[in-house]
């Protein structure tokens, strides 16, 4: 009964997807289940679960951002630019978020206060964005950078856990704890509901709307400091592809797109299935080029399962009405 609280049927089915994924591609390649292997699925997951946590509070109210990588990008070159100074890696660290916060408030400003519809807004910015990382970077790459910040994150604790894993439980349990325990995710799911209605109940939908945007920014500068401490170099096309595979994580999990549903524990499986596909495809040869083909087709085959899945609710909904009619 307690379980059956935190894991519905969207959940259990991609368990078992999940399930099925690896058995299929333990049977290709006996390389796909060593530790190492596993480890680097779980490493390579990080930074796409802190934005796609971020983008479960944006979608929950019916938003959307579509920058969100490319903001990450930018947080991490911050932090790559302070360790070339040489500043103590955690404070280079803490930059992330800042500036992850700092780049949510330009975006909730400009969809909340601007008016204008989270998808133009968010295009819109993404190109801003990505001229700003190109101006930051001068066009080449930021490369050979300390490894201070790899060394923290990767520091085992008890010779098995990384610290980097710690981190990202720490950012689902508060992002779990808001949702449930707080009235803000209350709110959120409200909006998502009926912005009219919620506006009647008394929520100030201007102040929830621009939370969930800075909550957004907030994880993915988090996102970018496990980016350094992974990679230690940042490119100009950093995080492009990073928000499609996040949104695709988010509604895979069950959160809809329209907003008003949401599942933090649905966002994590969503994330791990779509790096799982990813990490096997490459084992088995599947060219890269394949790979967002693959995502993609994911996507829009939940979403349209979603369509089936509420289209038969609420036939369901109306059949006993109309016979109670009749």
């Amino acid at each position: 009964m307690g379980i059956a609280r935190f894991i519905g049927p969207r959940e259990a089915t991609l368990l078992a997807v999940i399930g099925v994924a690896i058995v299929a591609f333990a049977t290709l390649s006996p390389v796909y289940l060593s530790v190492n292997n596993l480890n680097a699925v779980i490493r390579n997951s990080t930074e796409l679960l802190a934005i796609a946590l971020g983008l479960t509070f944006v979608m929950a109210i019916g938003g959307i951002d579509v920058s969100i990588g490319v903001a990450m990008g930018i947080a991490a070159i911050a932090i790559g630019k302070l360790l070339m100074l040489g500043i103590p890696s955690l404070v280079a660290a803490a930059a992330g978020p800042v500036v992850g916060v700092t780049l949510g408030a330009v975006t909730g400003a400009v969809i909340v206060y601007g008016r204008i519809p989270a998808i133009v807004a968010t295009i819109g910015l993404l190109g801003i964005f990505r001229m700003v990382v190109f101006a930051l970077l001068g066009g080449s790459w930021l490369s050979g950078l300390p490894s201070g910040l790899s060394a923290i994150f990767t520091y085992k604790i008890g010779g098995l856990l990384p610290v980097s894993y710690i981190f990202i439980l720490a950012a689902y349990l508060v992002a779990f704890a808001i949702f449930r325990l707080t009235p803000l995710g209350t709110h959120l799911l409200a909006i998502g509901n009926s912005e009219e209605r919620a506006r009647l109940s008394g929520i100030a939908i201007n102040r929830v709307r621009m939370a969930a945007y800075l909550i957004c920014g907030g994880l993915a500068g988090m996102a970018a400091t496990f980016y350094i401490a992974n990679y230690r170099n940042v490119e100009t096309g950093v995080g492009t592809t990073l928000a499609m595979d996040a949104i695709a994580a988010v509604v895979l999990g069950g959160t809809s797109i329209m907003g008003g549903r949401a599942s933090l524990l649905g966002t994590v499986l969503g994330v791990f299935l779509i790096r799982i596909l990813q990490n096997g495809f490459t084992i088995v040869g599947l060219p890269s080029l394949w790979q967002p083909v693959v995502t993609g087709g994911v996507l829009i085959l939940s979403l349209i399962a979603e369509q089936v899945v509420s289209g038969l609710r609420r036939r369901t909904r109306t059949a006993p009405s109309k016979r109670a009619a009749a």
